[in-house]
């Protein structure tokens, strides 16, 4: 019997593998499709050579990268568009406001539906002890990037999973000096 459950581990961890792969790619499509409508040929289209590279750096199919480029050029496909939500945490302060404690966060993100993208972040921001605010009201706390104490990163770390976990974010920017910075 145990050699089931070995397979069974397994399978499972090629499950989990395969879906976080799939995300990851899916994340890099949107890209290459949004950079590739400013022109098809990566020699002259910056933005498209930069999202290629990308994802030829996470080891993405070759085929893949083409789709992606062809579906740019589609009339009937879905239109993708660019968001960027701006949102605070503050943990244990966010009762109080703001204040000079709060971490901020601009998360930058491609989708075919901006409502339902929009939705989806606040949900996990709101299970998260953070929240959207007003575009352009945290551009000053960038000025200064923010230490933190360990437990407060772990807390930021598990935010930040949860969010990279969405299909539509493609880059969040924080005013915290991660542990892995000098």
């Amino acid at each position: 019997m145990s050699g089931h459950s070995k397979w069974a581990q397994i399978r499972h961890k090629k499950a989990l593998t395969d879906q976080k792969r799939g995300q990851i790619f899916s994340k890099f499509s949107k890209n290459i499709t949004l950079a590739a409508r400013k022109g098809t040929d990566p020699k002259t289209n910056i933005a498209l050579a930069n999202a290629i590279e990308q994802a030829r750096r996470e080891n993405m199919p070759n085929n893949n990268i083409e789709r992606a480029i062809k579906k740019a050029s589609e009339k009937d496909s879905t239109q993708l568009e660019e968001f960027v939500v701006e949102a605070i945490w503050t943990g244990a302060l966010l009762r109080q406001g703001f204040g000079r404690q709060g971490v901020a966060l601009r998360i930058k993100g491609v989708t075919d539906n901006k409502n339902r993208a929009i939705s989806e972040i606040k949900t996990v921001l709101s299970g998260h002890e953070a929240k959207m605010v007003q575009p352009g009201s945290i551009g000053w706390m960038f000025t200064s990037p923010l230490q933190v104490n360990e437990q407060t990163q772990q807390k930021i770390d598990e935010l930040l999973e949860a969010l990279d976990n969405l299909d539509d974010v493609s880059d969040i920017i924080l005013n915290l000096k991660l542990k892995n910075q000098n």
